[in-house]
């Protein structure tokens, strides 16, 4: 058996399979989204077996985007674990073919409760899709399994379904990458997306006058190894940048560069940011203006230039 072949012959099943699921996604699932995020409480995911799996992944997923999630097994609700969800929650429910057993037992119990009830499900026609107020459709004509029996497609189907539901409800919430770190404090994911520019900056900045003669320029560029330097004028205001761009350019264009000063060549003005700003919205503005440094200013109101930073410093931090 050629596994690289049989391989790709189940991406391509299982691709298929999700563009029909795809397909099938209709006004659903704007109830969906709008119940969950005006939800007073939180919402309740219940699962059993290999959905239960895909319903931990998708409350993890949730939890950590702003919607109040958890997830519970529904063969551990009825034996206490209801007590966890109450009248004010949204329950979702999750089984491909609608009939465990598990999950029904749960229906009435979490009504009685009082909290709302949807379901995500492979049988629209299914007892469970009955007694749900929403489904959420991901039926599938075939599982990659041979067999057609391990749980392949169908599951593959529910966690691209949980994850659409995740991104909705993070547009909804006009979830931001601010937001994203509060929940993230640890690790490196967390460490970048809770830097501010401040703690990367360099103070020590490459600095000359209007006046200063070509080759100091170059020296100045060169010594402060940050690939360029501001130009201030008498009353030491920063008023243009000299880039090494700028310096390749200018011996290409003059020929007599010896007697040029940086007032010659420099660009007026520059890209800024200020010291508060989040080192994720640094880089954001370098790649949006295609350069690879920013001056630094004391706040967002104010011109005066407290330190340099550079792609490289946001890399290397990163």
């Amino acid at each position: 058996m050629d596994c690289k072949e049989r391989s790709r012959q189940i991406f391509a099943l299982e691709i298929e399979e999700l563009k029909k699921v795809a397909e099938h996604i209709g006004d659903e699932m704007n109830e969906v989204v709008e119940l969950i995020y005006q939800c007073k409480g939180k919402l309740v995911i219940l699962g059993i077996g290999k959905t239960g799996i895909v319903g931990h992944k998708i409350a993890a997923s949730l939890a950590s985007t702003g919607t109040s999630a958890i997830f519970i097994n529904a063969a551990e609700a009825i034996h206490g674990d209801l007590g966890m969800v109450g009248k004010d929650d949204v329950a979702m429910l999750i089984s491909h073919s609608g009939r465990s057993s598990e999950i029904l037992n749960v229906i009435t119990p979490l009504k009685n409760i009082g909290c709302r009830v949807i379901a995500m499900t492979g049988n629209p026609q299914s007892p469970l899709a009955r007694e749900a107020e929403l489904v959420l459709h991901v039926d599938i004509e075939r599982e990659a399994c041979p067999l057609g029996l391990a749980p392949t497609t169908s599951t593959t189907a529910a966690m691209l379904m949980g994850d659409a539901l995740m991104v909705c409800l993070m547009e909804r919430r006009n979830f931001k990458a601010e937001n994203f770190a509060l929940y993230h404090p640890g690790g490196a994911l967390g460490r970048q997306l809770l830097a501010r520019v401040k703690d990367q900056m360099c103070t020590d900045i490459p600095k000359v006058l209007e006046t200063t003669p070509f080759k100091d320029v170059i020296y100045t560029v060169s010594d402060k190894r940050k690939g360029m330097t501001l130009v201030y004028n008498e009353q030491d205001k920063a008023v243009g940048i000299i880039t090494d761009g700028d310096i390749r350019r200018t011996i290409q264009r003059f020929d007599n560069i010896k007697q040029l000063c940086a007032k010659d060549f420099m660009t007026q003005g520059f890209k800024y940011i200020h010291k508060d700003a989040l080192l994720t919205e640094a880089l954001e503005l370098m790649d949006v203006n295609n350069i690879t440094n920013l001056a630094v200013t004391e706040s967002k109101n104010s011109d005066f230039v407290v330190g340099i930073i550079t792609i490289h410093d946001i890399i290397d931090f990163r």
